[in-house]
């Protein structure tokens, strides 16, 4: 079954970027340019996730994550903040509101993939968590002992389904290209690479 995502963006050419971006990678993703929509738009879609522009005009992206984790209809959907930079205490800010995660622009698209995929995969662990203890497992196979040993964090590659290591966020291949920031919005400092990264809570 197709995954879908709700985009609230009012930049046109970013919402475009984003919803071209997600179903090149197979999700079904609905536009919503005004945020004054986006809680009756949220309803009638019933998306497995919402990507959420936080500097709007009419209303704020932080109010509108207010308003739908206060929605028992929408509360179990998770939302990724999207910023136009990433000031001091903006983290604490939308994670306050409820979001499951964030990222600043402008953004890897690489990385803004994965951290889709990671969300995604997040919110469908979490039922089967909910149901109490893990099935009884089988008694481990010696032979197969040492496959099963963990990664090291430090070897830890990409797939993993929620990164929380600190990468470089801008990465020099070409093909990583990145979503800018909004024209008319202040931009986050040249040189601060972390800002820029995903950050899931």
């Amino acid at each position: 079954m197709v995954q879908k995502i709700l985009v609230v963006e009012d930049n046109e050419l970013n919402l475009k970027l984003f919803c071209d971006l997600l179903r090149a990678h197979g999700y079904a993703a609905e536009p919503v340019r005004d945020g004054r929509e986006a809680i009756d738009r949220a309803r009638a879609f019933v998306p497995d996730l919402v990507v959420m522009d936080i500097q709007m005009p009419h209303i704020s992206g932080l109010e509108l994550i207010e308003q739908m984790k206060g929605d028992d209809s929408l509360k179990h959907i998770p939302i990724m903040a999207v910023t136009a930079y990433a000031a001091k205490g903006d983290e604490e800010r939308i994670r306050d509101a409820g979001a499951e995660g964030y990222v600043s622009k402008p953004i890897s698209v690489m990385k803004f993939v994965a951290a889709v995929a990671a969300l995604l995969e997040a919110a469908v662990a979490r039922p089967s968590e909910a149901m109490g203890a893990p099935a009884e497992r089988s008694p481990p196979d010696p032979e197969s002992e040492a496959s099963e040993a963990p990664v090291p964090e430090a070897a830890a590659g990409a797939g993993e389904s929620a990164p929380r290591a600190q990468d470089v966020a801008h990465d020099t291949d070409p093909a990583d290209r990145s979503v800018p920031g909004d024209a008319g919005k202040e931009e986050q400092a040249p040189g601060d690479l972390g800002s820029a990264e995903p950050r899931l809570f």
